[in-house]
């Protein structure tokens, strides 16, 4: 009979025990939910992939959002989120962000990206998230007969839609700013024929695309063509946007 009384009082405390285990978490329409990650350097306009560093899983920082619903919880990373994951059924979006775009600069790079899930009572939910770029990515570019052309060099400068100047006369980083807008300006000087004579300086057309987006690379190129009189061309992504006759720009500075 002692036997059988302590048998039923441990069957008694295992049940008890794995009551309050359920309770923690599965009890209540919740289900348990596991988020994992992964991220992608990809550019829209090439689909190729652009050098970049890319933050470590650690580095993220996640948020869970109710999509329908009133609900918001935000961890410091996915880790944090995993060790306590245990949602009410529902639908949720799980966010995450490593970086800032508003810290704009030479290889600044940030990730961001996000997922909508279902949670089911009492079932696991696996989630994968991927983090995409989350900038808009520039590069200016000079060509050789752009440079011939200015043999008393040049200069110019990127500036963004917060105001953040950047020198992009020579530039050989990749620049990574926020994706709302930028425009380009600058100065190009043509030697004079005249020995001792300075050279006449021409301003160059402000540029300014008509829309800029996040995990877009832009490549803006400014070159100068010969067929008959100079001409200033600026393209952006192989395309042209711009086309100006520098001969008479040097002719309207030189008066």
């Amino acid at each position: 009979m002692k036997k059988f009384f302590a048998f039923a009082s441990l069957l008694a405390l295992s049940l008890s025990a794995c009551t309050d285990e359920v309770a923690q978490g599965e009890q209540q329409g919740k289900g348990r939910v596991t988020i994992s990650l992964e991220t992608s350097q990809e550019v829209v306009e090439t689909r190729a992939e652009i050098d970049c560093t890319t933050p470590e899983p650690a580095d993220f920082a996640l948020k869970i959002e109710g999509v329908g619903h009133t609900y918001i919880a935000e961890y410091e990373s996915i880790a944090e989120f995993n060790e306590d994951n245990y949602l009410h059924n529902g639908t949720f979006k799980a966010t995450v962000v490593a970086g800032d775009i508003a810290d704009e600069g030479f290889q600044k790079v940030a990730f961001e990206g996000s997922e909508e899930f279902i949670v089911d009572a009492r079932k696991n939910t696996n989630v994968s998230v991927t983090a995409k770029i989350a900038n808009a990515i520039v590069k200016v570019e000079t060509t050789e007969n752009f440079e011939k052309y200015f043999e008393g060099g040049h200069s110019l400068k990127l500036t963004t839609a917060a105001g953040n100047e950047f020198d992009v006369t020579a530039q050989d980083k990749l620049l990574f700013i926020a994706p709302e807008s930028f425009t380009i300006i600058g100065t190009a000087t043509k030697q004079s024929a005249q020995s001792g004579a300075e050279g006449v300086v021409v301003t160059l057309p402000e540029y300014k695309p008509e829309s800029v987006a996040a995990q877009t690379l832009y490549t803006v190129k400014f070159d100068v063509e010969k067929a008959g009189s100079a001409t200033l061309n600026i393209t952006l992504n192989e395309t042209l946007v711009e086309s100006i006759d520098i001969e008479q720009e040097l002719n309207d500075n030189a008066q």
